[in-house]
């Protein structure tokens, strides 16, 4: 009886030491775009390969939609969450949820590659991974490059009427940033007047890039906010680009993204990894052409398309994290009142 007694407990410490020894998983709550056609897959791949480890993202949707849904599971208590991938712009305005763990640099070797003007962001708790600049596109085939608009201001001028189709700031990370460039460009003072006076140049505003991308490339209309590495991104394919970004009045509003470590993670090490490999020359080199953004490691193999298409705004606009974190609830909330009046 004691043997039988001796052989069951033997079979239970088996089946724990089996359960403790199985594969550690690392929860990642992403935007939907990085899984489906951006670097998700092969980032994946190449950890689990590297540290025995599965990979788990989630997504809500956009970087937006993703973060809501990160903010509500820690409401309720009952998020796995390990680490967060978003645009920066939206980080400030989180920071009462005290969501990040600091940034140890000494634990991400990758890091210090970084530029210095982008590594400084990592003191907001997300470390850069990508960056790009908000422009503008326009279907070459319906308007050429001296009908474009030379400035934004040129934007609301009659002739443009419903010929562009922009993001809602508050559902999408692009059209916030295009947002706070009219801000930046404008002042306080002056952005409202300008969005009145580009109301009639607006067709719609959709709720996220995808769906703003699909109208232009459907013929609904022929300029689009957007990003000022659409050209070389087509130029990838080898065809010849018809949808081409411009920088009126050679101006860009810049766009980061970071990745951040989940306070309450049980993977602080795991997640720290991750961060590195996805700095690492081998996944940035991915993100020209998954992500058609620009990566942070300067070591990283870019494409020759990529450097031939890709503007880099010869003024690089941005406004102040800190500033951001502010004001943007009062802004969106001016914004939307102008907006739905007309």
């Amino acid at each position: 009886m004691k043997r039988g007694w001796l052989l069951l407990l033997l079979a239970v410490i088996a089946a724990v030491s089996v359960v403790g020894w199985g594969k550690e998983t690392l929860v990642v709550y992403t935007y939907d775009s990085f899984i489906s056609w951006g670097p998700g897959g092969a980032l994946q791949q190449a950890f689990a390969a590297k540290y025995n480890c599965d990979v788990r993202f989630v997504t809500a949707g956009g970087a937006k939609a993703t973060l809501a849904r990160l903010i509500a599971d820690r409401r309720n208590g009952d998020t796995q969450a390990d680490l967060f991938m978003g645009e920066l712009n939206d980080v400030p305005r989180i920071s009462s949820y005290h969501l990040f763990l600091p940034v140890q640099t000494a634990s991400i070797s990758n890091l210090h590659v970084i530029p210095a003007k982008l590594r400084e962001i990592a003191a907001t708790g997300l470390v850069p991974y990508e960056y790009g600049y908000i422009t503008l596109t326009y279907d070459s085939h319906v308007m050429t490059a001296a009908e474009l608009p030379k400035t934004l201001a040129d934007l609301t001028a009659p002739r443009y009427r419903d010929m562009l189709i922009c993001e809602d700031p508050r559902t999408s990370s692009t059209g916030f940033s295009f947002l706070l460039w009219t801000i930046a460009q404008f002042g306080e003072n002056g952005y409202l007047t300008f969005w009145r006076d580009l109301n009639p140049t607006i067709l719609t505003i959709t709720q996220g890039w995808s769906t703003a991308w699909t109208m232009l490339t459907h013929g609904e209309a022929p300029l689009m906010v957007s990003y000022s590495t659409d050209t070389a991104y087509a130029a990838l394919s080898g065809k010849t680009p018809r949808y081409l970004s411009y920088a009126p009045a050679g101006e860009g509003y810049r766009t980061v993204y970071g990745v951040g470590i989940i306070r309450g993670t049980t993977h602080q090490k795991l997640a720290e990894e991750f961060i590195n490999l996805l700095l690492s020359p081998e996944i940035q080199k991915l993100i020209p052409v998954k992500e058609a953004m620009f990566p942070v490691n300067p070591n990283a193999s870019v494409p020759a398309a990529f450097k031939k298409y890709a503007i880099i705004p010869e003024h690089e606009v941005s406004l102040p994290l800190s500033l951001v974190g502010e004001k943007a609830e009062q802004w969106l909330n001016d914004w939307a009142e102008v907006m739905t009046k007309q």
